[in-house]
């Protein structure tokens, strides 16, 4: 045989050892698949709001980007300060958005440039302790010049952890009896934690108002907000889990 046959034998076995080897040590690694029970935990806690916030529009207009620059920041500042004189924080009241864009019209077609606006978004915060301000605020807002574009119970950071926490626990208990009573039927038991993936607590606010066509709707706000109180609000939490089987 010649000699460059038989060094192409020796690579080729070598080859094939080296895969064998790969192979034995994926399965040597992996889990069993075969074996294991794949479970959804589910939970639904009960969530208060601790949070009310109102949220202001300022919409300006201007024959130039300054014009209407200007104008919006008076009028913010005027929502700013008659909100302080409420007894409101500055820092209870945020900026939410600014922009200031080209105004067009159509005619025949065609574009024309008919000057700039700016819009500005505020949102107020305050806790639920404090409902009874929200008339003022809104009348606050809207005698400087601003629209309620909308009000919403919410969720402060602090509550949204801890009910995160509580939902997401409560959902791996479930994910587990789940895991259990299948293997109990299969007469077999759970064993470890294969794999385990989370969708996330659901959360939006309560909406108590929107102003969808951006009209001053101070009345209707304050209508909509009269004698109102947080109530209760279901928020779901999901786990998928893999539990192995002995």
């Amino acid at each position: 045989m010649e000699k460059s046959v038989q060094i192409t034998l020796i690579i080729a076995a070598a080859i094939i050892i080296v895969a064998l080897i790969g192979v034995y040590s994926f399965f040597q690694v992996m889990p069993v698949t075969r074996n294991t029970v794949n479970v959804q935990g589910t939970s639904q806690v009960k969530a208060v709001p601790d949070l009310v916030s109102l949220y202001f529009s300022v919409q300006t207009q201007g024959t130039s980007s300054q014009e209407a620059n200007d104008k919006n920041s008076e009028i913010v500042d005027n929502v700013i300060t008659n909100l302080v004189k409420l007894g409101f924080e500055r820092k209870e009241i945020t900026t939410e958005g600014f922009n200031v864009y080209p105004d067009y019209s159509w005619s025949s077609g065609q574009q024309k440039l008919i000057g700039y606006k700016a819009s500005h978004n505020i949102k107020l915060e305050m806790s639920t302790s404090r409902t009874d301000k929200i008339g003022g605020a809104i009348d606050a807002g809207v005698d400087a010049g601003a629209l309620v574009r909308y009000i919403n119970f919410e969720l402060s950071v602090e509550k949204q952890n801890e009910y995160k926490a509580l939902a997401l626990k409560q959902a791996s208990e479930d994910a587990r009896i789940k895991a259990e009573s299948v293997a109990s039927g299969l007469g077999k038991r759970v064993g470890s934690l294969v794999s385990v993936s989370v969708s996330d607590f659901g959360y939006s606010p309560w909406a108590l108002y929107s102003n969808d066509a951006m009209v001053s709707g101070a009345a209707e706000a304050k209508s909509a907000t009269t004698s109102i109180q947080p109530g209760e609000k279901d928020i779901n939490a999901n786990v998928q889990a893999v539990f192995s089987l002995k």
